[in-house]
């Protein structure tokens, strides 16, 4: 059923397989967090596969340390890649996708559970929040405002964020020969658009929680506007009119840049607590678009 525009799932009894798909290029240094929230899940996954698209850090060993994940190996540079494999790889009925930055909570396969039991549903994106930057409940509400806006405004073409989504694997099989795989372009809007272009119902759930990385606000200007000017390229290169809605948020989140990096280089994750000295300590190497290659 639907409220004030949002599906609410009504929870029922359910046994689907969910595969848990996380690609990651030089994560040494996040992925534990990440797998250890996934073991920390109230329900299990079916599987977790780790796709290594040509590391040179040490997230393979990372990952190997873990014995529920199977580990995979993409050559070809690029996450679209690294996504393609995993999800063609999976054999679970629901493919879930995140990042290796991500945090899921602990119910976060119970929500999917629920959210598949209706059989109209394609694909799902959920609500997010930083969990490394300072003030995060506050962030996480304007985010949330601002993501229900546009989910509400691009209901033909609902966005997926390859953080917190998941797809059935038959409207996967359905669409994936058909997939972009193009360098700037982000694959998880490209997935969005050709599921809803052949049909298939995506969603936006707010119940759908997990944390990620406030990380790509602490790169040059011109990075992080070149990766967020990537979102309405994506839908403008199909032609997808929903790109229009984009710039609204685009232009709120370009205003953010600068008071997001400051929150996010000056935050303590391990002690929770703001600290100056940490916004003035030398930066880490700037983190490669993913999108780009």
């Amino acid at each position: 059923m639907k409220y004030n525009g949002f599906e609410v799932i009504i929870p029922m009894r359910t046994n689907k397989k969910i595969s848990i798909i996380i690609p990651a290029y030089n994560e040494a240094d996040r992925l534990a967090d990440c797998l250890n929230a996934i073991a920390a899940l109230d329900l299990a996954p079916y599987e977790v596969l780790v796709v290594d698209n040509n590391s040179t850090d040490d997230t393979r060993r990372v990952a190997k340390q873990f014995s529920f994940v199977t580990l995979l190996h993409a050559r070809q540079q690029g996450v679209v890649h690294a996504r393609t494999l995993g999800f063609n790889k999976a054999r679970g009925e629901i493919i879930a996708r995140i990042d290796a930055d991500t945090l899921v909570s602990p119910d976060w396969t119970l929500q999917l559970q629920q959210i598949f039991t209706d059989p109209e549903i394609a694909a799902v994106s959920g609500s997010i929040e930083y969990h490394d930057v300072a003030f995060r409940s506050f962030i996480a509400k304007i985010d949330l405002v601002l993501r229900a806006w546009l989910a509400r405004r691009m209901a033909g073409r609902v966005f997926l964020q390859g953080a917190n989504m998941a797809i059935r694997r038959s409207a996967w099989q359905l669409v994936s020969h058909d997939l972009c795989e193009r360098s700037r372009m982000h694959e998880d809007l490209d997935l969005a658009i050709h599921l809803a272009d052949s049909g298939q119902k995506v969603i936006y759930s707010p119940q759908l929680m997990a944390g990620i990385s406030g990380r790509r606000a602490d790169t040059s200007p011109k990075s992080f506007y070149d990766y967020v000017m990537l979102n309405p390229q994506t839908y403008k290169y199909h032609d997808a009119r929903e790109y229009r809605y984009m710039y609204a948020i685009i232009m709120i989140v370009l205003l953010c840049y600068l008071p997001l990096r400051v929150l996010f280089r000056s935050y303590d994750s391990k002690n929770q607590q703001f600290s100056w000295r940490l916004l003035f300590a030398d930066s880490t190497a700037e983190r490669v678009n993913p999108a780009i290659f």
